[in-house]
C-alpha cells in the first residue's frame, strides 16, 4: 500500500521528540494477557511509540476526519489497526502520561495534577525493557514525573475548593504565521523529529539488539499566550497558511452550547476559569477549530517522518509502531478549550498500531485506554506482565492473535478515567460501558452526577442520570467497585490544602505579591483583599469533598 505523506521529503528537516517509558511495580507477580508474550520469537521486534499532546481521537475515524487531511494516520489505519474507543485515564498532560507509563490508574500512583505525578526513580516500562535487553532511546516530551509545570498551574489545582471564580487562562485566540510554504511551525517538535529520524537511519540500523524508541510531541497543544505574563498558559492556536489549506473549512461544525443556566456547575466553573464565558462569534469558533485541525495536520506529518525513516531503512518489517495522545482538545465544544473534562473531545484519544502480523484495515470497537499500552509493549517483548497493573494487552483484540490468547484476567467491558487537577472544582470520575457514559463528582452527593447516552446524544448535551436511574445506579456501583471515590476525593482535598500551606509558608513575606501575579492576575488585582480572605476561610474551614 502506498503511503501519502503530503509533502516532498526534501522540504522537511526532520526533528523528533521521542519518549519511551514503562512503569512497573511488583514484578514478581505476573500474568499473561496474550500468547504473544509467551511464544518464542526468533527475532525480537522493535517498538516505536509516538505520543503527541491534545489530539482529539475522533479525528482518526469518521466523520471528524473529513475536516482535515491526515495521510499518515490514514496510512496506519490502512496498514494496521485503529481503536475506535480509546480513552485517556486522566485528561491532563502529566497524570495521563503517568498512567500510560505505569500501566496504573492515577489514584493508585497518586498522580493528582501536573505537579504531582510519578517519582523520578519510578520503575517505568522502559526500564523493564532495558533490563530484558532492549536498547532504549527517548526524544522529546516525557512529562510523567513530579515537580514540573508552572507555579500557577499547581496553585490553581490546590485552590480549586476556594469560594472564588478567577480566569486562569488567556482567552482562546488564533495566530497565523509564515506563508503558504511554511511547513515547520512548531520548531521544537521538528528539532526532536530530526534527531529521531537521524537516530533511526544511522544508529538503529547498526544495533545488534532490539530497540524501543519513544517520541513525545507538544503539538497539537495550543501555544503559550504571552499576554498572560510570565506564567502564561497555552490558549493560542497557531499555524501557517500551508497547513490551513489542508483543512476543509466548510466541513467544520459549530458546536452547540447550553445556556449558562443549563450548564452543570462543574462545567460552568471550567468554562469561566478557562476564560470562555465571554462573547464568541461563529467566526471566532470556526477560526479556533480550523487552526486546531491545521495543527493536527502538522502533527500528522511528524508521524509520517518516523514511518518513512522506518520504511527507508527496512526496519518497518520488524517494528511495531503505536501512535496515541495523552488527551484530546475540546476546541470550543461545551464552551471550553483545552482538556480537563470527560467530554469526548477531551477524553477520547487516538490509538493506532501497525507491525508484524497485524493485518490492515482493522477497526476495533472495544473500549480501551492508555493503561493498556504498558502490557501491550511487554507482550511485544515477550516479558511477563505484572499482576498489579490496571491495563490489558491489546493483542487479544487483533485479528490473527485471538487463538494465541491465554487470558488469566478477562478484559472488562468498561474503561475508567479520573481527574483531580486545575480548572475543575471537584474530583471527577468517569466510567464508560457500552453506549453509556457515567460521570460522578466529589463524594457522589454534593455535586450532581451525569449520564450520557452516546448513541442517542453523541454531543453529550442531555444529562439523563435522573431519567435512567437504574443505569445510573448500576454504573455507580461499578465505579465504586473500581475505587472508593468519595475517599479518594477526600484524600485529594487534604493533599491540596497541605501543599498550599507548605507553599505559602515557603514564600514568607513574598506570598501576597506572588499569589497576586499568577495567571489569574488580571482578576485578582481588581479585588485582592476579597480573594485573600476567601483563601483564609478555606484554610480554616473543615475539610470537605
Amino acid at each position: 500500500m502506498e503511503r501519502s505523506l503530503d509533502l516532498n521529503r526534501s522540504v522537511v528537516t526532520t526533528a523528533i521528540g521521542i519518549l519511551i517509558v514503562f512503569a512497573i511495580h511488583g514484578a514478581d507477580s505476573s500474568r499473561s494477557d496474550s500468547g504473544i508474550g509467551t511464544r518464542e520469537q526468533q527475532v525480537a521486534a522493535n517498538i516505536v511509540l509516538v505520543t503527541c499532546d491534545s489530539l482529539d481521537g475522533r479525528l482518526t475515524f469518521s466523520p471528524q476526519n473529513q475536516t482535515v487531511k491526515l495521510p499518515n494516520i490514514n496510512f496506519m489505519k490502512g496498514s494496521g489497526a485503529v481503536f475506535l474507543n480509546a480513552y485517556s485515564n486522566s485528561p491532563i498532560c502529566c497524570p495521563s502520561r503517568a498512567a500510560l507509563w505505569s500501566g496504573r490508574f492515577v489514584h493508585l500512583t497518586e498522580s493528582w495534577n501536573n505537579y504531582k505525578c510519578l517519582n523520578h526513580d519510578y520503575p517505568t516500562w522502559m526500564k523493564i525493557l532495558q533490563k530484558y535487553g532492549y536498547y532504549t532511546k527517548v526524544y522529546g516530551k516525557t512529562d510523567y514525573t513530579s515537580g514540573h509545570h508552572s507555579v500557577s498551574n499547581r496553585v490553581e489545582a490546590w485552590t480549586r475548593d476556594v469560594k472564588f471564580l478567577l480566569r486562569q487562562e488567556g482567552r482562546p485566540t488564533t495566530v497565523l504565521t509564515g506563508n503558504e510554504s511554511t511547513v515547520r511551525v512548531m520548531d521544537h517538535d521538528w528539532q526532536n523529529v530530526d534527531e529521531a529520524t537521524k537516530w533511526i537511519r544511522h544508529k538503529a540500523t547498526q544495533l545488534d539488539q532490539p530497540f524501543v524508541l519513544s517520541l513525545g510531541l507538544n503539538l497539537p497543544h495550543p501555544y503559550p499566550t504571552p499576554s498572560m505574563g510570565e506564567a502564561c498558559g497555552g490558549s493560542t492556536f497557531k499555524t501557517s497558511p500551508y497547513w490551513l489549506k489542508r483543512v476543509k473549512y466548510h466541513s467544520i461544525r459549530i458546536p452547540k452550547w447550553l445556556a449558562f443556566s443549563e450548564m452543570h456547575p462543574v462545567d460552568f466553573y471550567s468554562s469561566y476559569t478557562k476564560n470562555c464565558t465571554g462573547n464568541f462569534t461563529n467566526q471566532d469558533i470556526l477560526d479556533i477549530r480550523s487552526f486546531y485541525y491545521a495543527m493536527c495536520a502538522e502533527t500528522d506529518l511528524m508521524l509520517g517522518e518516523i514511518l518513512t525513516a522506518l520504511h527507508d531503512t527496512g526496519l518497518e518489517n520488524n517494528t511495531y509502531v503505536i501512535f496515541t495522545s495523552d488527551h484530546g482538545e475540546l476546541a470550543m465544544e461545551h464552551r471550553q478549550f483545552y482538556k480537563m473534562s470527560m467530554y469526548e473531545g477531551s477524553s477520547h484519544v487516538p490509538l493506532l498500531m501497525i507491525g508484524p502480523g497485524i493485518s490492515g484495515g482493522q477497526q476495533i470497537s472495544n473500549l480501551v485506554s492508555l493503561v493498556d499500552i504498558y502490557p501491550t509493549l511487554l507482550d511485544i517483548a515477550g516479558i511477563p506482565v505484572p499482576g498489579n497493573i490496571s491495563g490489558y494487552s491489546l493483542f487479544p483484540l487483533l485479528k490473527g492473535f485471538e487463538e494465541e490468547v491465554s487470558v488469566k484476567k478477562l478484559r472488562p467491558d468498561w474503561i475508567f478515567s479520573e481527574f483531580h487537577g486545575c480548572n475543575v472544582n471537584a474530583s471527577t470520575y468517569m466510567i464508560r460501558s457500552g453506549h453509556w457514559k457515567y460521570v460522578a463528582y466529589a463524594d457522589g452527593i454534593t455535586v450532581p452526577s451525569q449520564l450520557f447516552d452516546l448513541s442517542a446524544d453523541p454531543d453529550e448535551l442531555k444529562n439523563v442520570a435522573t431519567k435512567y436511574l437504574d443505569v445510573t445506579s448500576v454504573l455507580d456501583k461499578k465505579l465504586r467497585s473500581i475505587l472508593n471515590y468519595p475517599e479518594v476525593s477526600k484524600t485529594v482535598h487534604q493533599y491540596n490544602k497541605l501543599q498550599f500551606v507548605k507553599w505559602k509558608r515557603s514564600l514568607g513575606k513574598n506570598y501576597t505579591d506572588v499569589i497576586a501575579n499568577l495567571r489569574w492576575h488580571e482578576d485578582w488585582q481588581k479585588d485582592p483583599a476579597t480573594y485573600e480572605n476567601a483563601i483564609k476561610k478555606w484554610l480554616y474551614s473543615p475539610a470537605r469533598m
